[in-house]
This record gives C-alpha cells, structure tokens and sequence, in this order.
C-alpha cells in the first residue's frame, strides 16, 4: 500500500487555556492531570476534563519536546522515562520485528502483543492481528505529551487495559507551528526526513504530517556467528497522515483523522524481509454542554509478510506470504450533570479484528511442501460506570464494567504438494463475560504531600496472532492454540508524591500484582514450544519517579525495581518459580537536560536495564546493558536550528535475543546530524 496516499485526520489538541478543578485541596496531586481538559479560543474543545479523583490512580506525564527528542528521533526511545515499561525484545522499529513490538508494564511477562493499552487521541494503536504497537505511524513532532496510567483499568477500552494506559495526545492543528521541515543524517547511510504543516480552515485547521526513515542498517549478528548470507538490519518506514478539527458549536467539536504507513525490514539474512503496510482512519466529537459526550469511531486496515531463512542452509523455510486484518471500535462516553467536586461517566465501547494468515512452508531448494492458511474473528464489547468525588482532602474513585466477547470463525487449512489429503479444520466457537473494577482515594496529607491507595481488576483477550498463528524464530516453532482463555489481572498499590521544593517532585509507587491465565511461550519438546494459559504471574515491586526542574536545567530520572515469578502447575509446571520470559528486574532511567537561549538545549541520557532470560525455562540469558545517548540542538540563524544525536556513545553491547546461544544485537554508537527549519 502506498504511503503517498493521501490521509485525512484530525487530533485534539493539548495546547491551550487549561480548565482547573474546583477544589484546590490535593493540588500536587491533581498536577499530573491538569492538562486532560482543554479549551481552546473558547470555541473548539477537543477533551473532556479530568475526572475529579483522576490523581487517585498516579499517572506520569511525559511532555511532546521529551517524546520528540529521544536520540533515536523515534517515540518508543523516549517512552523508556516509564519505570518498567518493556518491549517484547530490547530492540525498536529499526531491528524488531514489526509483529513483536508489543508494550507491557511492571515485568508480567514480555509478550509481542501488548499487555498495556497504547491510545492515541483515544483510539486503541495495538494491531488488530499481532496487537503490536506501529511506533512507525506516529509522528513525534506531533505528539504533545503521554500520559501513563498503571495498573487495570474499568473505564473506556478497559478490557485491554491489563497492565496500563499510555494515552497520547496530538497536538490540535490550530496550535501547532506552521510549518516544521527537518532533514537528519547519520550513520550506516541513515536518514530522516519529515515535514509537519498547518493550514487554517475557517474556523478549524488541517494538518498534514509527512515522514520518510530509512539507513543500511548496523549489524545485529556478533561478529562470531556471521555467515556468508549475513546481512545488517536494513530498514525503510514511510508515513503521511492528514488531520482536521473542526467547531460544530461552541460547545462541540469535530474531528477526523487518516493515516497510512509502509514499514520494510531486514532481519540477520540476507533475504529475511517483512513487509508492513497499514491504512487507520478515526472520527470524534466531544461535546462540553450540559451533558459532556466523547463519541468516537475508528477502523484499521493492515497486512503483513516475512520470510524466515534457515541459519543452516541460509535458504527461505517459510515465506509468509500475507496477513490481511480489519480492526474496528467505538466509544460512546456521556457525564450527565453532577454536583460541585463529582464527576459521573457513563459508556460502552466495542472492538472487533479479524483476520488471516497465508503462508507457503518451503525446501532448501525453494520448493514449496505446504501452503497453510489459518485465522479467525474476535469482538469485545461492554458497558463502564466511574464515579469520583471530593470530600475535602480526600479524592474518592471508583468504577466497574463488564464485558462480553466471543471467538468465531476459526480455520485452519493445509494444502500440501506431495499428494497428501488436505487438512480442513474448524474451530469451535467460544464466548464468555468478563468483569473488571479499579477503585482507590488519595489523601492530601500536607501541601506538599499526597498518599494514595487503589486497587483493580482487569483483563486481556487473546489475540488472533496467539490464537491461530504459529511462528518460527529459527531453529524454535511456536504453535498457536485457540483453546486459550483470557487473561485477568488482581492487583493493589500504594504511593507517595511530595513536593518538598519548589520545582522539585518525587513520586513512588508501591504494587503488587498477580496476572491469572498468563499466555506465554511454553516449551514442550527440544525446539518446540506453544502458546499456553501456564499459570499465574506474581509481580510485586517499587516504582519511583523524581522530576527537578531548576531554571535552565532540569533532571528526569524513573526506577522500577519489580520481583516476578511464574506459579504453574499441570503442563506448565516446569516454569514453577521462574522468572517470566524478558521481563528484567531492575531498570533505570536519568535524563539530564539544559536549556541554552530560548530555543537550544542539550540533554544527556542513561538507561540500564537489568539481566532477563529469552526463554520460559530461563535457560537463555539476557545480560544487563547500560547505554548513554546525548542531543544537542543549537539554532544558529532564524528559523534554523543544528540537531546533533548520539546514540549508545559508548558502544555497549545490548543483546536483544538469545536462543540457545544464538544472538542478536541492539543499536551500537550511532551518530547523526541534522537541521530543521521553522520560518517565521
């Protein structure tokens, strides 16, 4: 699908008069969420406001220039100021497989499909078949913050909302910057470039972002493993995307959004190539009346291909021809009338995907044996209730849903080439109810001080990718199972923010969580594992984030320290007491950042995180890795600004996968130069 398509979208914005809560009391706590209600020339109203207890759940905030100014020049670099957060794989979009870039929080269990919800303007991002995030679509000039919520959530697409929510937000195109053109240079022949506009439309505006990221690659094969067929992570990604806002009324709002991307990978072979496509097109309204109302509706179009080479023959064994899904959703939220310091939300909302795979398995000499054609449906839907107050300096929050889903149209078809009878399978139909509730207060303690509790509950529907799909990461199969059940989330914490010093804050955060039904990759005989329920994962730890903003400098830094264990029995029971596959026990993150004029900066980061085993029986060994980026962006003549990037400086060695002694590398030091131009 070409990326030149032409899109059409539109986001809210988070520029603009900020609307504050009534009640001043829990005023530090209340911080964090102060920028959800947003008005804007007191005509168009692109969110509702915070809920009133929104504080009780601890939400961290990371603004749009921290999101646009990761090293990498890419969002999921900068999403590592989230204590916890992991990708299935320690490595990004560059040398990841596109289908494994599934996020998750609080070390439950490393998953290529997400265990945390990943919104953008209140869309769902996960992929409707693999549920992996494609960090390739989103433009970070565009983005104006994240806004992260651990733990289970019962309001608005909680039921995939197991471990969290990291919400972004686009900057509305009536606030943005006219025009914003950036060109970026560095190493192994790699660029960027991208253009982000705003053209006025009435009393609205449209915005179009352009973006083009390509390089030769840097070598992810230590140098002792390469063979004649290695080759370096090559990779080329496209996207373009057309937004909109609009005013109805002066109290409603309209928008729309089409984006499209074209992601193009390389993995260890010479000829291990996937191929990524994806075309998502949303519409919104809010209305801030009487009765707030946020009706949203979306659908997502994508496909993806790759071939798997054998690290013996160095031949193609599969080529995974196609995976064709459809993802759709909509939300309808309404806040009927309340009493000063309550805020009532009343919704449903509803997600379906469906989709298949055609793959062709194949000889060392080319020839195809068995062509497999295997996929199915999945829908959720659901009604949520949330109600908060405040009672002086207490803040009270709680809310429930329930869910129905079901599993349809499950197949499975296998067609070989030597005369056998072809394999034609159906998959029973499955369906079931699922609840889920969060709850807690937070105290205003002191001025300076704030204490909260809360709990909840939670859930995750498989996805078509666990269901139906195997997979080979040569020499491991993977097979599917479309008996697994979903996944359910208990859990509690306990935290502090204090403010001791002006432009000083620190928040810490206490947990304890216990994930039932975990799916995970469960090994069953040498080379072969399959996607099983295996029990449950406990996860018990220390979250801690300090922000320290002194004039021209400010210090950013984020520390999870997390215990997890696997409790298994039955099929499973080998993984009793094990620590969950690529889930690390200790990571870290320091930014250290100072402003140099109105417009320059430099900004050095550390992040380390800790060791992690590839596999379920942690037998392969993921060791700890630190690494030190640093940027520098220097505006020399009007409108014109230097950026220098510098990406692992010290050239650690980052082993992202580990399959009996088979490895694969993360980014070395990468250097890079670039300018961007903004007229006046």
């Amino acid at each position: 699908m070409p990326v030149s398509l032409i899109l059409l979208a539109l986001a809210p914005p988070v520029e603009g008069v900020i609307e504050r809560q009534q009640d001043s009391v829990v005023a530090g706590a209340a911080a964090a969420t102060d920028a959800d209600a947003i008005i804007v020339d007191d005509i168009i109203v692109t969110a509702l406001p915070a809920p009133v207890a929104a504080p009780v759940y601890g939400a961290q905030l990371i603004d749009g220039a921290q999101l646009a100014g990761a090293a990498s020049g890419r969002i999921e670099g900068a999403l590592y100021a989230i204590p916890g957060l992991q990708q299935f794989r320690r490595s990004d979009g560059r040398s990841a497989n596109p289908s494994a870039q599934g996020i998750t929080l609080r070390s439950i269990g490393g998953n290529a499909a997400s265990r945390t919800l990943v919104t953008l303007d209140g869309v769902p991002q996960g992929d409707a078949f693999f549920g992996a995030v494609p960090f390739a679509t989103f433009a970070p000039d565009a983005i104006a913050r994240a806004q992260v919520t651990r733990g289970s959530g019962a309001g608005p697409f909680g039921s995939g909302a197991l471990a969290g929510v990291i919400a972004l937000d686009s900057i509305d195109p009536r606030a943005r910057t006219p025009l914003i053109v950036a060109l970026n240079r560095g190493s192994n022949a790699a660029w960027q470039a991208s253009l982000g506009a705003a053209i006025p439309l009435g009393r609205g505006a449209v915005a179009l972002d352009i973006g083009r990221d390509r390089s030769s690659g840097f070598a992810t094969t230590p140098d002792a493993q390469q063979t004649a067929g290695t080759v370096t992570a090559r990779y080329a990604a496209s996207r373009a995307a057309l937004t909109a806002s609009v005013p109805v009324t002066p109290d409603v709002s309209l928008s729309a959004r089409v984006t499209g991307f074209r992601d193009r990978r390389t993995l260890r072979f010479a000829g291990a190539d996937s191929h990524s496509d994806g075309i998502d097109a949303q519409l919104r309204l809010i209305s801030t009346g009487r009765w707030g109302v946020d009706a949203l509706a979306w659908v997502q179009q994508r496909d993806f291909s790759t071939v798997v080479v054998s690290a013996a023959t160095l031949r193609p064994t599969l080529d995974q021809r196609t995976t064709p899904s459809t993802g759709w959703g909509a939300k309808l939220e309404l806040r009927p009338p309340s009493a000063a310091g309550q805020t009532i939300r009343l919704g449903f909302d509803m997600r379906g995907a469906t989709g298949r795979v055609v793959e062709d398995a194949l000889t060392a000499a080319g020839a195809r044996t068995l062509t497999r054609m295997t996929g199915g449906e999945t829908q959720i839907g659901g009604a949520f209730a949330e109600w908060d107050v405040a009672l002086g300096a207490l803040l009270v929050s709680a809310g429930a849903r329930a869910d129905h889903w079901q599993q349809s149209d499950g197949f499975l078809i296998e067609e070989r080439t030597n005369g056998a009878l072809p394999v034609q399978q159906g998959f029973s139909a499955r369906r079931g109810w699922l609840g889920s509730a969060r709850g807690g207060v937070a105290w205003a303690a002191r001025d300076w001080m704030t204490l909260r509790i809360a709990g909840y509950a939670g859930n995750r529907l498989p996805t078509l990718n666990e269901l139906y799909r195997p997979f080979v990461v040569f020499p491991i199969t993977t097979r599917a199972n479309p008996a697994l059940d979903p996944e359910r989330l208990i859990g509690a914490e306990i935290g502090v923010a204090v403010t001791p010093l002006q432009g000083f804050s620190l928040t810490a955060t206490a947990f304890d969580n216990r994930l039932h039904d975990a799916i995970g990759n469960v090994t069953i005989a040498p080379n072969l594992r399959e996607r099983r329920n295996m029990g449950t994962v406990r996860a018990r730890g220390v979250e801690v984030v300090a922000v320290l903003d002194r004039g021209a400098w400010r210090m950013d830094a984020a520390a999870a320290l997390t215990r997890a264990r696997i409790a298994a029995t039955g099929a499973a029971a080998a993984l009793d007491g094990l620590r969950p596959a690529q889930s690390p026990a200790v990571s870290l993150y320091v930014a250290l950042a100072r402003r140099i004029g109105d417009d320059g900066r430099i900004a050095v980061t550390l992040r380390h995180i800790g060791a992690a085993y590839e596999d379920d029986l942690n037998r392969d060994r993921l060791p700890p890795a630190t690494t030190v980026d640093a940027v520098a962006e220097w505006p020399f003549v009007r409108g014109w600004a230097l950026i220098a990037r510098g990406e692992n400086l010290f050239d650690a060695r980052v082993v992202t996968r580990n399959a009996a002694g088979s490895i694969d590398l993360g980014a070395p030091r990468l250097l890079s130069l670039g300018l961007r131009w903004t007229p006046d």
